[in-house]
């Protein structure tokens, strides 16, 4: 099997790349080759048994999504985009990259023709929502994105149904929660500070809260995110049927929950290195964003993720500070 991970020098990316090499195979087929493509040159996962190839460049430029489908990988995972924060401040910059890019790559795909129809595995988002929003969105709930980023990742999820539809692929969008917690340095994602409040207190450092307690959303740890990817990837997918863009399980909690779950899980003295700042320009884009869903077909479907915030902080702990916690 032959795989190409877009977006690979991402945090996803990484962590899918590392989940393939540890496994070995995907769906019971042995992997015997994985290309892993950025916009900077990603780092090869340890421990691969399979040949590993690292790739930079700009595939939204012509010819580039050309060059990397040539070799017929079974599976792509087209992960690469850029974030909210910066679609929205950068409008010319979003749409080349979130929507020209991804119609590129499905073009490119499809004009290989001769039999080829690989698995596309899409990541989405949930800011192809926009509000009023009832209580809980489910999977009936139309798309009415209030974001530039929400708009292009609804047109990729057409684009993405329909050229299933057609037969050039076959196509799974993959609605991610806000990932939580990332590790590293912070983005450039409005949903950031998610994450930086508690990614940065376990570590010992400050953080910025820029909205209220109040403020709920919906969440999922990045082990989770790359279950749903790997699930996505390997699905039967006529199960999935024709509405392929699928709204992945989660957890909606508040602000104020998530800090009370870190001072259970650090104490104190961590939960006090959160200082409040407000940000009237994140408050309104966090005020048009889902905050609970019914992702019912999902689970249905097989995709699974966390039960309480206290296992995405614990997920966060083993993963990347060995346990401990500064």
């Amino acid at each position: 099997m032959k795989i190409l991970i877009l977006g690979g020098a991402g945090m996803v990316g990484r962590k899918l790349a590392e989940r393939l090499a540890g496994d070995g195979r995907l769906g019971g087929i042995p992997i015997s080759r994985v290309v892993l493509h950025d916009i900077v040159m990603p780092a090869a996962p340890k421990g691969a048994t399979f040949q590993v190839e690292c790739l930079a460049s700009d595939f939204s430029l012509p010819g580039g999504a050309e060059r990397l489908v040539a070799s017929r990988p079974d599976v792509i995972f087209h992960l690469a985009a850029i974030v909210s924060g910066e679609a929205e401040a950068d409008f010319e910059k979003g749409y080349r990259i979130n929507l020209d890019g991804t119609r590129m790559l499905f073009d490119a795909i499809r004009r290989i023709g001769d039999g080829y129809h690989p698995r596309v595995v899409f990541t989405s988002s949930i800011a192809v929502f926009g509000a009023p929003f009832p209580e809980a969105i489910g999977d009936e709930f139309f798309n009415t994105p209030l974001t530039s980023y929400g708009t292009q990742k609804t047109i990729g999820e057409l684009l993405l149904a329909d050229y299933t539809r057609k037969g050039f692929f076959d196509g799974i969008g993959i609605r991610l929660p806000t990932i939580c917690v990332r590790p590293g340095l912070p983005n450039k994602a409005a949903s950031g500070f998610f994450s930086n409040i508690c990614r940065e207190p376990l570590a010992g450092k400050e953080a910025v809260l820029p909205v209220s307690e109040e403020v709920r959303h919906w969440h999922a740890s990045p082990r989770a995110a790359v279950g749903f990817l790997v699930h996505g990837a390997t699905i039967d997918t006529a199960k999935v049927g024709p509405r392929r863009n699928l709204t992945m399980p989660g957890l909606s909690c508040t602000v104020g929950e998530q800090i009370e779950a870190l001072r259970r899980v650090g104490g104190d003295k961590v939960v006090a290195r959160i200082r409040r700042q407000p940000d009237p320009v994140i408050e309104k884009i966090v005020a048009g964003w889902p905050r609970n869903f019914d992702a019912r077909r999902a689970v249905a479907l097989g995709f699974r993720a966390e039960a309480t915030f206290d296992e995405i902080l614990k997920v966060h702990v083993e993963d990347e500070l060995g346990g401990q916690i500064a």
